[in-house]
């Protein structure tokens, strides 16, 4: 037996992930779950890690199909609020001018998910006692759930993990600043590691490290593969891009590396196999539309292939 696959028999440690959660609208009309942080909440329950979920949604008929997916892949509702004022989140996904670029996103304004109340949040993170805690910077972008998610990171010793999925809102150099101080490990992809060193004046991760108090960073290349490095900007880990068969969509995949890496971790694998089940699970979100997959089979599947251990029996997967 493999050390994922006897890990994978221990019960995993608990994440709780914060942030937005939404509907991706295509130019077609279809309309998938989305919202990075619901995506990584996702792959985690799917994974059988438990997982708190803090997010806020509209009362409308999106909010119903957010909730009756959650439903389904095992991921409580305690965490997720409603709002009887904003409608839940909405987002149109494009393609790009560049068609190398893959897709442009246009967020709509004022959604549920950036009203987050903190006095509803706190208690439940404090009883869920995780010990990863992820979020992306994309809901700090309104002071409400910004002053939240500062508050619930501020009040849990858990390792804080920012997924950073830099997306055009206004001020993003100051969100995304703001992200990175309240960050123990960073997953960035090789793009936005760009716009960093830009923003902020430092041409090393080293640089950065220093100016953040980052720990840890883990960087996606796309086609060029990963890599990840310590506070010191070292690289201890790397690794080539799996080769896809055929390309679908690539929304969604970052999200998936990151929920993979998170959940190797709470399952209490060494770092480096975590890294390879992300890019396996990374290479297979391509290959559909969304961020996970139509059909609870292939993500049992995909459960298994990555050596999370078969899921529980019960009605969930």
């Amino acid at each position: 037996m493999t050390e994922p696959a006897a890990a994978a028999r221990s019960s995993a440690a608990s994440v709780a992930v914060l942030g937005e959660a939404l509907v991706d609208a295509y130019p077609d009309g279809s309309q998938v779950p989305g919202g990075a942080p619901f995506n990584v909440a996702r792959w985690l329950s799917a994974f059988g890690v438990p997982t708190l979920f803090i997010t806020r949604l509209g009362l409308d008929a999106a909010a119903q199909a957010l909730r009756a997916e959650m439903a389904l892949l095992g991921l409580p509702l305690r965490g997720v609020q409603a709002d009887e004022l904003q409608p839940t989140g909405l987002v149109q996904v494009l393609p790009a001018a560049d068609p190398q670029q893959g897709h442009r996103f246009e967020i709509a304004a004022e959604s549920a998910w950036d009203h987050i109340d903190a006095e509803a949040a706190l208690p439940l993170l404090q009883a869920h006692a995780p010990r990863l805690v992820c979020y992306g910077s994309l809901a700090l972008r309104h002071a409400v759930s910004r002053a939240a998610l500062t508050r619930c990171l501020a009040a849990t010793p858990a390792l804080r993990v920012l997924d950073l999925n830099l997306r055009e809102v206004p001020g993003l150099p100051a969100l995304a600043e703001e992200a990175l101080h309240l960050a123990d490990w960073v997953k960035v992809n090789d793009e936005e590691l760009q716009r960093l060193h830009g923003w902020f004046g430092s041409g090393s991760l080293q640089g950065l490290s220093q100016r953040f108090g980052v720990q840890r960073w883990v960087v996606t290349r796309g086609a060029q593969g990963w890599f990840t490095a310590d506070g010191a900007g070292r690289i201890d880990a790397e690794g080539a891009a799996e080769a896809l068969v055929q390309l679908q969509d690539t929304v969604g995949a970052g999200d998936a590396f990151t929920a993979a890496v998170l959940a190797g971790q709470a399952h209490g694998w060494p770092l480096q196999a975590s890294l390879q089940a992300a890019n396996r699970l990374a290479a297979a979100v391509c290959t559909w539309r969304g961020a996970l997959p139509a059909s609870l089979a292939r993500v049992q599947e995909l459960r298994l292939a990555l050596g999370f251990g078969p899921p529980a029996a019960g009605p969930t997967l």
